[in-house]
């Protein structure tokens, strides 16, 4: 037997339980990996309390989470390249990370490079490609001026970095508990709030990636910037209104966790984390995530 996180219906952090279950078996082309590091995001707390009913529902019992990084403890029929006792980074769109053994698609795997701890690994990949999609989908380039929302959370403090990889000027919208960490990695930080468009108009912002949804979308596009240059992960609704981009979680892919794991094995991209929380205490970590002003990421070490 082994342990994973349940719930058994929609609700607050109170339906959340850890839960003996059995240790899956790996079928064809399945690799089973011993879970190390499983960050929590945002849009798992928004699955449980039934907010994205319409969009991704959940069937129950549920496990949840998305993000790992572990050792392979077996492989099933067909696998080839992955042996057990490899480290490796990975995700499941099965909901089922946030336990100590998950089944993996062999594909969905690349292997950790040494120098990459495990809390870093195991928050790679919903809010790493993530971040990428959304850079990649507003196009920086030397000379623009890209400014990001949310620009301290788990996705926010990845692609301020990866904008300012590209050439871009870059300002970082947040807290301002945050301000230094933002200057600290190249960005112009600027605080939310009232007047926000005011501070943000003398910079001829060319492009926007918004993190945080609340009417981000609508300010981008009253500061001039294009629909095709403003990439929302949040504001499903401006997409349609708009005609701005929603490039984010579902580019994940084991090629871009590559390329992200190697620029931090290089120390040329910080993943923050701002706490580590056991299995158990998976409601101390959502309630944490969810009381917000996090920087970077919270991660489960099962």
């Amino acid at each position: 037997m082994a342990r994973a996180v349940r719930f058994d219906e929609y609700g607050g952090l109170d339906v959340l339980r850890v839960a003996d279950v059995p240790v899956p078996e790996p079928a064809q082309g399945q690799v089973l990996v011993q879970v190390k590091a499983a960050a929590v995001n945002p849009g798992e707390a928004k699955i449980r309390e039934g907010l994205l009913h319409d969009r991704w529902p959940a069937t129950f019992p549920s496990g949840e989470g998305s993000d790992l990084a572990g050792i392979v403890a077996a492989t099933g029929p067909g696998v080839t390249g992955v042996e057990p006792g490899a480290e490796v980074i990975g995700f499941t769109d099965r909901r089922a990370s946030h336990a100590e053994y998950v089944l993996v698609e062999a594909g969905d795997l690349t292997p950790k490079p040494p120098g990459v701890p495990w809390e870093v690994a195991g928050s790679l990949a919903v809010a790493g490609c993530t971040a990428c999609a959304a850079v990649r989908a507003v196009s920086p380039r030397p000379g623009d001026t890209v400014a990001v929302s949310g620009a301290a959370g788990g996705v926010g403090s990845i692609a301020v970095q990866l904008a300012r990889r590209a050439g871009a000027e870059v300002i970082g919208i947040a807290d301002p508990v945050h301000h230094q960490w933002l200057a600290a990695h190249g960005a112009e930080p600027v605080a939310y709030g009232d007047g926000l468009a005011d501070r943000l108009r003398p910079a001829g912002i060319g492009a926007f990636v918004d993190t945080h949804g609340g009417g981000y979308v609508e300010l981008a596009l009253g500061l001039g910037v294009a629909p095709d240059r403003v990439n929302t992960i949040v504001d499903f609704a401006a997409v349609g209104k708009y005609g701005v981009k929603a490039e984010g979680s579902s580019a994940k892919s084991a090629a871009m966790l590559a390329e992200l794991a190697a620029l931090v094995a290089a120390g040329e991209l910080e993943v923050p984390i701002a706490a580590t929380y056991a299995l158990d205490d998976v409601r101390a970590a959502f309630e944490r995530l969810e009381r917000g002003h996090v920087r970077g990421k919270i991660v489960l070490l099962p």
